[in-house]
């Protein structure tokens, strides 16, 4: 079967080029529409899924699946602490850290309204259970004062949230005293202070999770099975990369909310590509009956105006794919219906979403073209000659 020179399909879009301009455009949005939303999902999964150390346990009430709804005693944290397996530091410290998040709310930096922020009451063993968080400014919170360290995402976002400032949350004033970076994980939607100090300044007689850290690989089975044992404590243990990882239930919305946009506004891409191709059609009606005279086949003639119509599409999936680049590791936040707060995080676009979105605008391009390609190769070939 002779095909047909592609220069003849190109030359044929060149010479349309509004309408090849209108539906290049319009593949090109939905393209660029449903690479940002998905990378918008894929950066919120990234975040939890890199939050926590694999040495950690989190020890939270039987039952709970989150830390906000999770209540363990003082007389339980105090049975725990000195277990028998847990490390301890260079001082014979337990690594071993009860702990507490409470919401607060704060008005953005320079913006109208504000948003729920995550304040993390901790021991003083919190720190060193996460070696992945740097102080870049001021100095930790000292136990037993209204303190607190900020990330530096929030410090950015919010007001009041600057070293030596202070904010009002609970029965007083906190005062700013540090700002920490957390390697973008969960941790940078998050304000921390002394654990103690947080109970009191919101009337919470119970700690809601803790931290530790076994000391060694091998002991981690032993400590889970004796804490989960235990009849009195009554909890679960988890890994806490874990527990981050199950957080990703936060992204689903996000990304329905993009199929479900990506699915619509393909649809009217599709129909974009449809129009110029019958277009094309019905503007090129003499040329397809001279192809047919010159031998080629109908399926020659089909192939031809189906290629013309992938191109189309192929070319508004690379202006997408260009428009969206600009986003890539751009931070912003969302509401977490996990934790009922806003989660920092970054864009994450990446070559396979990349990959993802070029096939997509393919698709759309084969949809768009099956019917005009079609009509194309079946024109009666006398017709087609006496068109004027």
């Amino acid at each position: 079967m002779a095909t047909i020179p592609i220069r003849y399909n190109l030359r044929s879009l060149r010479i349309r080029w509004r309408l090849t301009l209108a539906t290049v455009l319009g593949v090109a949005l939905v393209v660029a529409v449903f690479i940002m939303v998905m990378a918008l999902a894929r950066g919120l999964k990234a975040t939890y899924v890199t939050t926590g150390d694999p040495r950690n346990l989190l020890v939270l009430r039987s039952g709970s699946t989150a830390e906000s709804s999770s209540q363990i005693m003082r007389a339980e944290v105090l049975r725990m602490k000195y277990l028998e397996g847990i490390a301890r530091d260079g001082q014979g410290r337990p690594l071993f850290s009860p702990e507490i998040i409470v919401l607060i709310y704060l008005n953005r930096l320079g913006q109208e309204g504000g948003a729920n922020v995550l304040v993390r009451g901790m021991g003083e063993m919190g720190l060193a259970l996460r070696p992945q968080i740097t102080v870049v400014a001021g100095r930790m919170f000292e136990s037993g004062r209204r303190e607190c360290m900020v990330s530096q995402r929030v410090a950015d976002r919010f007001a009041d949230c600057r070293i030596g400032q202070s904010f009002r949350a609970g029965k007083g004033d906190w005062t700013v005293v540090g700002i920490f970076e957390a390697g973008k994980t969960a941790y940078e939607s998050e304000i921390w202070a002394d654990a103690d100090e947080v109970r009191d300044a919101f009337n919470r007689n119970f700690y809601g999770s803790v931290l530790l850290r076994p000391e060694n690989p091998e002991m981690q089975q032993q400590v889970t099975k004796r804490l989960e044992t235990d009849r009195v404590l009554s909890v679960r243990v988890l890994p806490e990369t874990k527990y981050y990882q199950d957080q990703t239930q936060t992204a689903g919305p996000i990304q329905f909310m993009g199929g479900f946009l990506a699915t619509i506004m393909s649809v009217g891409a599709a129909f974009s590509a449809m129009n110029t191709m019958y277009a094309a059609v019905g503007a090129r009606t003499r040329e397809i009956g001279t192809l047919r005279v010159l031998g080629f086949k109908r399926r020659a003639i089909y192939f031809s105006f189906l290629l013309e119509s992938i191109v189309l599409a192929a070319v508004g999936g690379v202006v997408g794919c260009l428009l969206s680049l600009p986003l890539n590791v751009v931070a912003t936040g969302t509401f977490s219906w996990t934790s009922f707060s806003e989660v920092a995080f970054e864009f994450r676009i990446t070559g396979e979403l990349l990959g993802k979105g070029m096939l997509f605008a393919v698709v759309m391009g084969m949809v768009g073209g099956l019917w005009p390609a079609r009509l194309a190769a079946r024109k009666p070939v006398l017709e087609a000659l006496k068109a004027s």
